[in-house]
């Protein structure tokens, strides 16, 4: 068998450059795009003690070896979350990273395991204020780019046109004919067996030991998230509370979180939150996380004390993610991540 031939051959190079070029552009108008309305650029260590504690993500584990030769676990980072919010906790008002952070377990056209994520909070700003930011990152992306629609796998987008904005609830309802909420208390308790019923009776697959967490991923995987972002893009909000571990619960309806996800064509684009600003309650969660993690995968990282400690000093803040990367591609036509990235990571 033939090797495929290396990124950094020079056909293959000159093929790949001009979407290298506008990420490039999109990445530079970012950067504008903050600086005139008074975000300040941070950087943070890539080096951390906790990677992030939601039970799905996987790290890169490494050492710190100390000049007196003792050892100590670090992971590289999964997001500059925890960092960004300390330096919240510390003054700062509003801020914005855009660099490179890495997600163990992921490899295919969407993922890759070094990847660049653009991440920036608001002081006392609604999480709606968010929504409105991520509108204007897909037409800015799409202006440089020199595109008038995105288009992924069949489906395509007006980047310039306003969002759709559409429940949890209203998507289960639209595209799976289930009642989500029933299965939901007041106090953010699911009830498993309520949604097993719901996933029978919309002719889904099941298996004995799904959770309540494990059936509602596999209705937005295999009903919602393919018909979301179509014709314009969606922003998908109210996530019930179970699903959202670090964002605070919805002031009117104490079942859903203060949780919004940007799909274009299909695709997950950013995650947004109110953030939790309750430290006994992030607890609490990280601990369920990482039981289910360690149910799952059989390992748990450790909880970042530092992080814990800022966020009970931390202000009343919304923050989101968004994967450069994915908007590069959208905004380019790629058809698979590594083609807007520099310099892909051997496979």
């Amino acid at each position: 068998m033939t090797a495929a031939s290396p990124w950094w051959a020079p056909d293959i190079h000159a093929d790949r450059r001009p979407r290298l070029m506008a990420r490039n552009a999109i990445a530079a108008a970012l950067r504008v795009w903050f600086a005139e309305r008074d975000f300040i650029e941070v950087t943070t260590s890539a080096l951390q003690v906790s990677p992030g504690n939601e039970a799905h993500l996987s790290a890169f584990a490494t050492e710190a070896i100390g000049p007196d030769a003792s050892r100590r676990p670090l992971y590289l980072h999964t997001s500059p979350e925890f960092a960004c919010k300390k330096l919240l906790a510390a003054g700062e008002e509003r801020i914005f990273s855009l660099g490179a952070v890495w997600r163990n377990r992921e490899r295919g056209p969407l993922h890759h395991p070094e990847f660049t994520m653009l991440e920036w909070y608001r002081v006392g700003e609604t999480y709606e204020t968010l929504m409105a930011d991520c509108a204007d990152f897909l037409a800015l992306a799409a202006e440089k780019a020199g595109a008038k629609r995105f288009r992924f796998r069949g489906r395509e987008a007006d980047p310039f046109a306003e969002p759709e904005r559409l429940s949890v609830a209203e998507a289960f309802t639209r595209h799976a004919g289930i009642d989500l909420l029933a299965t939901v208390s007041a106090d953010g308790s699911t009830d498993r067996d309520g949604l097993h019923a719901a996933l029978v009776q919309a002719g889904l697959r099941t298996a004995p030991d799904d959770n309540w967490a494990d059936l509602f991923s596999r209705v937005m995987v295999e009903k919602i998230e393919p018909a979301l972002g179509q014709g314009r893009a969606t922003i998908l909000y109210g996530y019930p509370i179970s699903e959202a571990a670090l964002a605070r619960p919805n002031a009117r309806d104490p079942r859903v979180a203060e949780r919004f996800e940007l799909y274009c064509c299909g695709v997950e684009l950013a995650n947004a939150f109110g953030e939790l600003t309750d430290a006994a309650e992030q607890r609490r969660r990280f601990a369920a996380e990482m039981d289910e993690k360690e149910r799952v995968y059989g390992e748990r990282y450790p909880l970042d004390e530092d992080f814990l400690a800022a966020l009970a000093i931390m202000p009343q803040a919304s923050g989101s993610a968004l994967g450069f990367d994915r908007l590069v591609m959208l905004a380019t036509g790629a058809t698979k991540i590594d083609d807007v990235i520099w310099a892909p990571v051997a496979d």
